[in-house]
């Protein structure tokens, strides 16, 4: 992990209203780490994330890539920016094989007698490369529909679907193992590694703080809309992150 941080987040307050779901946030996210961001059901998880990938825009806060200003107006803006995100419902279409959902809205074509159409046979090769080469995994049969798949596969297929982008710097991902029994959730949780292990900074959302421990190197704490602290996952505890979403010193 370098000593520079690859995105920051600064004060970032954003209201819905006269609702305040974030206030005063700030985040770093480094190359090469896993950030886990973790905290109860309206903590404000979701809109920060949604901040980071141009989904939503701050009402006030600035972020920056690289030292430099960070103005996101979409989600495409994000990922041209090379920061990306595997949603809880991967949003894959079922009925498709794995191939055409890793280039759904992105298909490639070849010219076949003067007529532009897909060209499925490199398709396929590129999601078994990128499957294999940035994942490690490789599919008995891309011919399935991707609703036969495990539900370790269908998440492998969502994350190839990310970081076939080249520039991509910044993954998060949103409870990638809710849902999966635990072989699925190993298997997950050592694409995160590698994910890290390539220098991508990957932010974890997760209630799971059993997954937390087992990856990440530093716990970011939502607490009503505010950051409640981060720690860094070796000198911690999970006695202590529970304690922090739940506010256990105000209780006290």
């Amino acid at each position: 992990m370098t000593d520079a941080p690859l995105v920051s987040m600064r004060n970032i307050t954003k209201r819905f209203g006269g609702v305040t779901a974030l206030s005063d946030v700030n985040l770093d996210a480094y190359p090469g780490e896993v950030l886990a961001i973790v905290g109860d059901n309206g903590a404000g998880k979701s809109t920060l994330i949604k901040i980071l990938t141009g989904v939503y825009q701050p009402t006030e806060g600035t972020m920056s890539i690289d030292g430099k200003p960070l103005v996101l107006n979409s989600h495409s803006d994000a990922i041209a920016e090379g920061i990306d995100a595997v949603y809880q419902t991967l949003a894959l279409a079922d009925h498709l094989d794995p191939a055409a959902n890793m280039f759904l809205g992105n298909e490639l074509t070849t010219k076949f007698a003067g007529i532009t159409v897909l060209d499925n046979k490199r398709m396929r090769a590129e999601t078994e490369r990128v499957l294999m080469e940035r994942l490690g995994v490789r599919l008995k049969s891309l011919d399935a529909a991707t609703e036969s798949l495990s539900g370790g596969q269908r998440q492998a297929v969502a994350i190839a679907r990310a970081v076939y982008h080249e520039g991509l710097r910044v993954l998060v991902m949103d409870e990638p193992t809710a849902a999966l029994g635990p072989q699925e959730t190993a298997r997950t949780l050592n694409l995160i590694e590698t994910l890290k292990e390539q220098g991508l900074a990957v932010i974890l959302i997760s209630h799971s703080l059993d997954d937390v421990f087992q990856v990440s190197d530093r716990v970011h704490v939502q607490r009503r809309g505010r950051c409640a602290g981060v720690v860094k996952t070796a000198d911690s505890t999970q006695q202590e992150v529970l304690g922090m979403i739940v506010g256990a010193e105000e209780a006290a």
